[in-house]
């Protein structure tokens, strides 16, 4: 049948089914509210002054200053421990984008309850906050994207929508739109909820100390290395990672699908963050479970959705057709396009 919720009230997109996979035909629709509002208006006047999180600055740094020290002992590293190292990414890289994005911000696919526990369990171990969080914010980030409403508003600067975001108080703006937003879904969910109750034991757990025990235990890693090569480099890469779609996919790249927004697609951020970095097409349609035109290219996040769809613990993709693809590169896209 056709979805009703529209933006601009545009033709409804009736879905064609193949399998398990839903094809958008017409333009215009999103199963949650993250489709940009173009009514919105910043508030004229002096800007609220930056508050800054020192606890925040100063938590920060000392991460950054241990990933650094990781670095250092990746020499010492066992080859084992450098393999569990990539294993935790990969896993918790899938919570946030798997996860946290792609199924519970844009409920672009559907997901059983040993898949939805797993992806969790990655989130919590990605420390990037909890799931419910986590999507009100990126809801707003679609719906204002780019203004003082934007939790990482990239016209603000690099830095900011990169880190700096995460070091003040966020704008006024921010706040009242997210109070707005309607995250019934979300607080149905029990498997978030579960996660929202007991996230800080989780990420004790689940960020720090199971990466870190893993190795020392199973194949005798010194203490230092298993923290500080597994635990602390690979959370802080992953964080970096994250923050690239926010700061370096808003700014280069270019623009195929719609050149009147500033998200690029940029390869280097697809490769560090799993298959994140072709934000022009996910902001022009935010509700694809691919995040891209090509599928799994340079996008590990779709290769494991299809093969929890291949194994039964996902389902009902949502994707865009061609022929909207096409109509939209006509109409908006800035001459770049290249197929394949």
């Amino acid at each position: 049948m056709c979805n009703k919720r529209n933006e601009k009230a545009l033709n409804p997109a009736c879905l064609l089914q193949t399998g398990s996979t839903h094809i958008y035909t017409t333009e215009g629709t999103s199963t949650v509210d993250d489709v940009f509002d173009d009514t919105y208006r910043e508030k004229e006047g002096k800007k609220p002054p930056r508050i800054l999180v020192w606890r925040n600055i100063i938590l920060m740094g000392f991460l950054h200053v241990g990933a650094l020290y990781g670095l250092v002992l990746i020499p010492s590293a066992s080859w084992l421990t450098l393999g569990w190292t990539a294993v935790c990414y990969l896993i918790s890289a899938l919570g946030v984008t798997a996860g946290a994005h792609r199924l519970w911000s844009h409920r672009s696919y559907k997901a059983s309850v040993p898949l939805r526990v797993f992806l969790a369990l990655g989130n919590s171990m990605a420390f990037q906050n909890d799931i419910y969080e986590w999507a009100r914010d990126h809801r707003v980030h679609h719906k204002y994207s780019e203004t003082d409403a934007d939790p990482h508003n990239a016209k603000r600067g690099f830095f900011f929508s990169h880190i700096g975001w995460l070091l003040v108080r966020k704008h006024p703006d921010v706040l009242e739109k997210g109070r707005k937003l309607e995250l019934g879904d979300l607080r149905a969910d029990r498997v978030v909820m579960f996660q929202r109750r007991h996230y800080k034991l989780s990420v004790v757990l689940l960020c720090f100390l199971f990466p870190t025990l893993v190795p020392w235990y199973f194949w005798g890693e010194s203490l230092a290395v298993a923290y500080f090569v597994p635990g602390l480099l690979r959370y802080t890469v992953v964080l970096n990672a994250t923050w690239l779609v926010n700061s370096a996919a808003h700014m280069w790249g270019n623009r195929p699908y719609d050149k009147t927004i500033n998200p690029r697609e940029n390869p280097f951020v697809a490769l560090s963050a799993i298959g994140e970095g072709f934000h022009n097409y996910h902001h022009t349609f935010p509700f694809d479970y691919a995040t891209s035109e090509f599928g799994c290219k340079i996008n590990i996040t779709t290769a494991f959705i299809n093969l929890m769809c291949f194994l039964g613990l996902a389902r009902d993709r949502k994707r865009v057709s061609g022929d909207m693809i096409a109509a939209r590169i006509q109409r908006t896209g800035d001459g770049s396009h290249k197929s394949g």
